[in-house]
This record gives structure tokens, sequence and C-alpha cells, in this order.
């Protein structure tokens, strides 16, 4: 069994629970190496203290789970079947009827918890394990960062492949198609996140969707993308121009660049999460920018693209090596244009290492 399933046993033996509900896709992958996302049914993981755990899915999922390398029981369900009643009956042979639970809070829904109620009338939920998964995951493994390593070696190959997609009159959504299917012809057949392009004043909006705009010679584009490579993820951002953008868009790429850049050499075991955000937004607010810069530093990562911890103002969480997150600081100034610059990075021993190595000096593209 996994070292990190028997963690969790004996969290939940330390805390007085008796059953934990794991209900994220991207946790019960954590704990199991299968992911599914069961969109409008029910998968969960079932962890006992002293018990085997088992893994409770839709029928048409069983044998991947298998395939996957779980080793333990997953019973199955059909879709005309009652999937609370079905896995109460399965907790009840494994483990009587729990009365102290651990769930996500974050992650499950009121219908879901209020069906497994039903199914133990005397349940009692005391403890949020979306908490203890944040922390679970906080510090990655070696073999957690090799993988990490292989999706940002993915996400510069997706960047290669975007910036000859540009081509002055092509849609921002012509250049997301352009990009994806040559991801998928490599094999890599799951971005992490909707594929972001924007051109222009368009990258104003952080998270703005690719529009049918046509690109226009003389600005910036945006790109901000990532890839999903053995469960695990990369996120990032670079931002280029298209013949000669004006001196406002090239002076916004300068600042942001720069900032970027301090956070990068800063970010090292022993500074918080506020220091770090704070390195990088006092050199943006010095060069006038400062009210353009709208979101924090950078959000934790790893088998998904936003985990723990957030490297944002008022987190005095002191990082450590191992940690993984994104440095990507932000300028979007509406009707003008938008530069966001960002690598994710582990922290070392003595500084950070970044998963993607695509120049950042701002490159033209004619």
């Amino acid at each position: 069994m996994k070292k990190q399933l028997i963690a969790l046993q004996e969290y939940l033996a330390q805390n007085g629970l008796d059953a934990a509900y794991i209900s994220s896709p991207e946790d019960i992958n954590y704990f199991t190496g299968f992911y599914s996302d069961p969109v409008e049914r029910i998968l969960a993981l079932l962890v006992f203290p002293d018990k085997d755990p088992f893994m409770f899915a839709p029928q048409l999922e069983v044998e991947a789970a298998k395939d996957a390398g779980w080793d333990k029981d997953v019973f199955g369900y059909l879709d005309h079947e009652d999937p609370f009643a079905l896995m109460a009956g399965h907790i009840k042979d494994v483990a009587g009827s729990p009365v102290n639970w651990g769930i996500e809070k974050d992650n499950m829904s009121v219908q879901k918890l209020e069906a497994l109620r039903q199914q133990f009338p005397d349940a009692k939920f005391p403890v949020n394990l979306s908490r203890y998964m944040e922390n679970a995951k906080l510090i990655k493994t070696p073999e957690e960062i090799a993988e990490l390593k292989a999706a940002g070696d993915e996400a510069d190959y997706a960047f290669s492949v975007a910036f000859k997609a540009i081509k002055e009159g092509r849609t921002e959504q012509e250049v997301v198609a352009e990009i994806e299917y040559a991801m998928m012809k490599k094999g890599v057949m799951h971005m992490s996140f909707d594929t972001i392009v924007q051109a222009g004043a368009n990258a104003a909006n952080p998270h703005g969707g690719p529009e049918k705009t046509p690109i226009k010679r003389d600005e910036l584009i945006l790109f901000d993308l990532g890839t999903v490579h053995n469960g695990y993820i990369s996120d990032a951002s670079r931002t280029v121009a298209f013949g000669q953008p004006d001196a406002k868009s090239l002076d916004i790429y300068k600042v942001d660049l720069e900032a970027q850049y301090a956070a990068m050499d800063a970010a090292k075991p022993g500074i918080t999460a506020a220091e770090l955000d704070k390195v990088a937004r006092d050199i943006i607010t010095k060069a006038g920018y400062g009210e353009y810069f709208i979101h924090r530093l950078g959000h934790g990562m790893g088998a998904s693209e936003h985990e723990f911890p957030s490297i944002m103002e008022g987190n005095d969480m002191e990082l450590k090596p191992g940690m993984c997150f994104s440095i990507e600081p932000g300028i979007y100034i509406p009707n003008v244009a938008g530069v966001r610059i960002e690598d994710c990075v582990y922290i070392t021993e003595d500084g950070c290492e970044p998963f993607t190595h695509t120049s950042k000096e701002l490159q033209y593209i004619n």
C-alpha cells in the first residue's frame, strides 16, 4: 500500500476518526494512481484506520482503476442503482457503521453529504480533510519532482509550437487549436487547463479565454498553458511581441520581467510567501503599475494547477525545500495590453529551480 495511504490511516487513528471519504479526483489519484473525472457519477476512496481501503466507482471505471495499479477492492455500480446504498453496504461489511468521519469539505457537495448521512444517521463530520490534503501534498518527493519536470518539458515544446503558429489574421482560437493538435500528435492528450492565447488589449483580462479576434501586427501576445504528465501538471506563461509593439507595451513587459526575475532570485528556504510576493509587487508598484497587478504572485501546484500554498500578502508560511508553486507577476492595463510571465518552480536547499525553460527575454516574431 502506498505510503501516502498509510500516513492517512495513521492520521485517522490519531484523531479518533472511523473513516475517511475521499472525493476529489486529484486526491484519489494521489492515493491510488488512478485519475478520472466522474462528472455527475460517484467516485470515492474509502479509508479506515485499521482496515484495507477500497474504491467505489461507476462500473465503467472499475477495470481502468485496476489497470492503473490499484490492488485493493474496487466496487462498481450501474447507472440505475443507488450508489450510496451500495457503498454503505460495502462500508458496513468492512468497518461496521462509522460515526466520526473525515471528508474533504472543500470538495464534497451538500447533496452527496446528505446522501451519506441518510445511510449513516449517526455520522458526525468533525474533520475537514481538505486541510490535511493541503499539508500532505505540500512537500513533493523526488519522484514527484521528476514527473513535474517532464510536464515542464512538454510545456516548453508547446511554447515552441505556439510561437510558430502566430500569423497575421489568424485568430486566437486558431492558434490554440494548432497548439493542442500538435500536443496530441506528440502523445500529450490532456492539457492541465484550457489553453489561453490573448493578443493586444485582450490580454488585459487575466483569465479571459481565446476569442475569434484576428491577431494583428505590432501587439504583444500572451500564452498561458500546461500539460498533464502521469497525473502531474505543468503551468507556464510567456508573452511575445508580434512585430513592433508600442513603447507603453514594451515598458510593461520590461517591468514585469524584472519583477519575475527578482522573485525567482529571492525564492529560497526561509523567505515567507508574503515576503516573496512583496519582492515582485514592490518593483511593479515603484514603476507605477501597482494597481494593475491584481492577483497573488503564485499558487501551489503538483497533481493539480492550484494547490497549497498561496504566494500572497498575508501568508507568513516559510518556504521549504520541495515546495512547488508558480511565480507569475502580471500587469494588465485595460484597453492597452496585458503581460504575464510565469514559471512554476520547486524550492531547493538554497534557491529554486524552474520546471520550464523557454526564454523570457522578449521574443520578436515577424
